[in-house]
């Protein structure tokens, strides 16, 4: 009888969600699968990703200059890299708790508008009418960038991994940038099979990696403080701060900000895949936060783990794995199969995290081209109608992704900026999305958000106010080179790339979007009803 009574509570959920879609003018075509716990698990797994490849940052930062200094100031060079952690330990804390003035907003937006466009969406609702179409289109375009070559970006971290594990095994193997690129198409082949003949496991891997990921990170963080006998003192993690960046200690610690940040984003992951939740409104908002919340905590304390048990600091930096991660977990455990089997459980969630970009980046996909924002939008809007899954999106999201990995083939500095380019398409759309909140609610536009999930409105502006200071702020420090002075290899390209994207932006814009693109079609309608809303409340006031 319990059992029916759940049955019949998640069916009136699913179909008030299916409600709702629809009167934000879509037809519910993909299938309703995800939980609560399950879109924790999706969106905490892509968010454990990129916090660890922030970690790998911080701890290995670009040694592109090193090879052109002699024997002392390539010493130095590398101790600058190496020990930028101990500051950045703190302000990886605070710059968490920073994001959380982001993804509290974003939550909220999502709990009005759960639908799969996310970021696009939410501009085109918010924002001022006169200028809401252009800016969701440009936003839509910022925020696919960025999806899709933080997809490329976690293959690539994956492929790190287990390439790094087979030199760590076997010390005679040099890894190649091409294997690397190999390697990654691999988990990318292996993600996209997935996402078209096992969609109905998405939800199921999602719940197994939530337990996956908090189980990995007790067991690896006991283990390195178990084992490591040589740690660092507490100065040396929290108060120490050294800078050969050639910069001014400002501005050094200014441009520290980069490594960190790239493990504050993708916490938007459940917003693309609310219409395949049975609660979307309601639980979608949770995920977003909760994501965020773990992330911190399991990142900051796995993160000073490290900094407590890193070893030599040349040694690391340089290690043959190219992974630091790796070099420290065998100099704590000193056993290659205790190294391998803490990394193999990190690899594991960067993998199951590939697959879930690719989810999350198919359904955005999906829902531009069902606005009519990309080139043959009626290609990549179908939905497969025996699996519930718009197969043509997953496979251009393949297709990008492998693009962009094959830029390793040729340049380290190339790829580089892909990594980048995924950071700031990121924050640039979630800039957007608060931007035209606060628009919105300046020009009267749109007062309040009523979604299940809603602050008080004093709450929700000021998170909103210092989210997007901090979004702008990190933005435009992402393209500041990390090294003075600047050299063509120590260039940072970021805003060189962003400029592409804005230029592809702006001529599809004048040729195709301004013609074809709709933006949320139901916006129109939505503003309508809610106009008719007031009128019948202030009929009821009079009568």
């Amino acid at each position: 009888m319990a059992k029916e009574d759940d049955n019949q509570k998640v069916f009136e959920e699913s179909t008030g969600e299916d409600a709702r879609l629809e009167n934000l003018g879509y037809e519910q075509e993909l299938k309703r699968t995800f939980g609560l716990l399950g879109m924790i698990g999706f969106s905490f797994s892509v968010v454990t990703s990129s916090v660890n490849q922030s970690i790998t940052n911080v701890l290995n930062d670009d040694l592109a200059n090193v090879e052109q200094m002699d024997g002392s100031e390539r010493c130095i060079h590398r101790r600058r890299h190496i020990r930028r952690p101990p500051g950045d330990g703190v302000q990886f804390h605070w710059r968490q708790l920073l994001t959380l003035a982001v993804a509290i907003p974003m939550a909220e937006m999502c709990s009005m508008y759960p639908v799969a466009g996310g970021q696009y969406s939410w501009v085109a609702a918010l924002a001022p009418p006169s200028i809401a179409r252009g800016l969701s289109y440009i936003s839509g375009w910022f925020m696919l960038i960025g999806i899709l070559a933080m997809g490329a970006t976690n293959n690539s971290i994956a492929a790190n991994f287990v390439l790094g594990m087979a030199n760590l095994v076997f010390p005679d193997y040099t890894i190649e940038r091409w294997h690397t690129v190999l390697v990654a198409y691999l988990v990318a082949f292996m993600s996209a099979g997935i996402n078209i003949w096992g969609p109905h496991l998405l939800h199921r891997i999602a719940r197994f990696i939530l337990i996956w990921n908090v189980v990995s990170f007790l067991i690896t963080t006991i283990v390195l403080l178990a084992t490591n006998d040589n740690k660092q003192p507490a100065s040396f993690v929290f108060s120490e701060f050294q800078n050969f960046s050639g910069w001014g200690s400002s501005m050094a610690a200014i441009v520290g900000i980069l490594q960190a940040c790239f493990g504050m984003c993708c916490y938007d992951a459940p917003s693309h895949m609310t219409e395949e939740m049975k609660s979307a409104s309601k639980e979608a908002p949770k995920a977003i936060i909760l994501s965020v919340v773990l992330g911190a905590v399991t990142g900051f304390a796995f993160l000073l783990t490290l900094c407590f048990c890193i070893g030599d600091i040349a040694n690391t930096a340089n290690t043959s794995t190219g992974v630091p991660v790796i070099q420290i977990i065998y100099d704590s455990t000193g056993s290659k199969v205790g190294t391998c089997f803490l990394a193999s459980m990190i690899a594991i969630i960067v993998i199951v995290a590939g697959n879930n970009i690719l989810a999350e980046g198919s359904r955005s996909v999906y829902a531009f081209a069902r606005d009519h924002g990309l080139p043959f939008s009626h290609v990549f809007s179908k939905v497969d109608s025996k699996r519930h899954v718009p197969v043509n999106a997953v496979i251009l999201t393949l297709v990008v992704q492998l693009a962009l990995d094959a830029i390793d083939f040729g340049t380290t500095t190339g790829f580089q900026t892909v990594i980048a380019i995924s950071t700031e398409g990121f924050y640039l759309s979630y800039a957007t999305a608060l931007g035209s909140r606060l628009l919105g609610y300046f020009t009267g536009h749109k007062k309040e958000m009523k979604g299940p999930f809603a602050l008080p409105q004093s709450m929700s502006i000021g998170l909103n106010i210092l989210g997007l200071l901090f979004l702008l702020f990190a933005a435009i420090t992402f393209n500041f080179p990390t090294n003075y002075p600047v050299t063509h290899e120590s260039m940072n390209y970021t805003s060189a790339a962003i400029g592409v994207i804005a230029l592809i932006s702006t001529v599809t814009w004048m040729t195709t979007g301004r013609k074809h693109f709709t933006g949320p079609q139901a916006m129109s309608v939505l503003n309508a009803h809610e106009s008719d809303e007031r009128v019948g409340d202030d009929m009821v006031k009079k009568g």
